[in-house]
């Protein structure tokens, strides 16, 4: 056995001496060539590019030897199984069992994702929270008033902090006291905090927070695209419900999605024709500023209504459960603390001129969905193209809450509680299919059941909103940074978890309160 060892770790060496070689005469050529001194030929210019892969190769299979050496002395078989284990050629070529975890699919991720810039990273966060959720702030300022403006900013800086916190939590000092990236997602900080009793509680605890937020969501844009239609087409005899049934048959081709592909290539359409669509409710309103009622907006709260207002203020600012990935995939991720303010207050303002002009138009008369205020003769285009953007929509949040399930419950590599939805080759099963038809049914059914959209918004916000964007970075950052914090930090953790909890509490109830009477008496949007 030991001189087995012996033998392959002089043919690795012989191997690096080698793959030193042709790097170093590859580069020198590749130089040569480029600096006009001499044509590069094709072998010289394969070998100047596969420079990366030979070093790759060359570090990988010396650490895949030294795990394997111990594995060896321990009684496991060696021989051409054992070298055919530790190459690194045959790891990466798929060929062989793949490695445990999910380090070597970050490994391959990490080398094949191109990094993006601080201004694509802002025009993702933009995306996510100038959604068309908007369009439920103006009923948030008629029950909130002046107070309900003030929130909206209080949310943007609240949110962009607790952003900021949560990133700071995947890094730790080394021994030379530089920051170190030593954890990946909203999981693994979830978890961190929670050792060494309870190693995996907090991550379950987000996985569910993360489900229950992106189900939520996609019932909501089903409920939204049956109240639009149901408005834009009051003459016709057809429910809002039967709407509601109509928008889910289009959705049914969701349960087929592999990879969101397909669906991304609309996502910057969508985009830009909700800012059109929010550019033409601003424009409306601006028209009838002579009519505005500036007496309306009063400094008085509706008790019993406001705290749903905190709900969907909340829920129109949630962007956190991406941040750590997107922070990783930044070119300089020194720039993810600018991003986070200038899209916070372009998001603000935004938002707070949104909401206030058009509840200035419409005042009291302002529903939960602010484009049904519109004249029937633009009310219709205008909501036609929010239902193709919900619809459009959809499949984002509906692939990942696919995905978080399917790794949570369904995936045997993890023991976890059931098998994999896939097969060998790769295709999906069949009851996995029927699990990804169930789930957009039941989205369907929670739409016919509750077709409340401010209701749900805001019991949204209130449940995982507060808990995702206000609770959590708060706690965890005392959790793992106490003994580096300041004391100003420690009390801004303190008091967003405090009055993160008494809004999610509050609103929780208040929206309940309110879904129960709805049902309870039969009322609709």
């Amino acid at each position: 056995m030991a001189h087995l060892i012996r033998s392959k770790f002089q043919n690795k060496l012989s191997n690096a001496a080698t793959s030193m070689s042709n790097k170093s005469t590859a580069k020198v050529s590749g130089m040569m060539a480029r600096m006009g001194f001499q044509a590069a030929t094709d072998e010289e210019g394969l070998g100047f590019a596969a420079c990366d892969d030979l070093d790759y190769d060359h570090r990988q299979g010396l650490q895949m030897d030294i795990m394997k050496s111990d594995e060896m002395e321990g009684g496991i078989a060696g021989g051409e199984d054992g070298m055919a284990t530790g190459d690194s050629h045959y790891q990466r070529d798929g060929t062989g069992p793949p490695l445990s975890g999910s380090k070597a699919s970050g490994l391959g991720e990490e080398e094949k994702s191109p990094k993006i810039t601080a201004w694509e990273a802002g025009w993702n966060v933009t995306n996510a929270i100038q959604g068309m959720f908007v369009l439920g702030l103006p009923y948030a300022i008629l029950h909130g008033g002046y107070l309900g403006l003030f929130l909206i900013i209080f949310a943007a800086v609240v949110c962009c902090y607790t952003g900021k916190i949560l990133i700071a939590c995947l890094y730790e000092e080394d021994e030379d006291g530089q920051l170190v990236r030593v954890r990946d997602t909203y999981v693994d900080i979830a978890n961190a905090c929670c050792q060494p009793r309870f190693p995996s509680l907090g991550g379950h605890i987000v996985n569910v927070a993360q489900i229950i937020e992106l189900v939520m969501t996609c019932i909501l844009y089903v409920v939204v695209s049956g109240n639009l239609m149901y408005n834009s087409f009051p003459t016709l005899p057809i429910s809002q419900k039967s709407w509601a049934i109509v928008a889910t048959a289009a959705l049914l081709p969701c349960a087929f999605l592999k990879n969101l592909k397909s669906v991304s290539k609309f996502s910057l359409l969508c985009t830009i024709a909700h800012f059109v669509i929010n550019i033409l409710v601003i424009a409306y309103c601006l028209s009838r500023a002579r009519d505005w009622a500036w007496d309306k907006v009063k400094f008085y709260i509706d008790v019993k209504k406001f705290p749903i207002s905190i709900g969907i203020i909340v829920f129109s600012y949630t962007s956190q459960i991406f941040l750590p990935s997107l922070e990783g995939n930044m070119q300089k991720p020194s720039e993810f603390h600018c991003m986070m303010n200038w899209t916070h207050i372009a998001a603000c303002v935004l938002k707070g001129l949104f909401a206030l002009v058009a509840y200035l138009t419409w005042a009291d008369a302002t529903k939960e969905v602010i484009t049904d205020n519109l004249p029937s003769t633009i009310r219709a285009v205008v909501n036609l193209f929010l239902v193709s953007k919900a619809l459009l929509s959809y499949p984002l949040p509906f692939f990942a809450a696919v995905e978080v399930l399917e790794k949570s419950f369904f995936n045997e590599q993890e023991r976890t509680w059931f098998p994999n939805c896939y097969g060998g080759d790769g295709r999906l099963k069949a009851w996995g299919l029927t699990l990804r038809c169930s789930l957009v049914v039941f989205t369907l059914l929670m739409a016919i059941y509750v077709p409340h959209f401010a209701l749900l918004m805001g019991l949204t916000g209130s449940m995982t909103g507060a808990g995702l964007c206000f609770l959590l970075p708060s706690l965890f950052h005392l959790k793992l940074l106490w003994r580096k914090l300041l004391w100003h930090h420690v009390f801004f953790d303190v008091a967003i978890f405090v009055i993160g909890g008494i809004c999610a509490i509050s609103g929780f109830i208040h929206s309940m309160e309110g879904l129960i009477e709805a049902y309870k008496y039969g009322i609709e949007d």
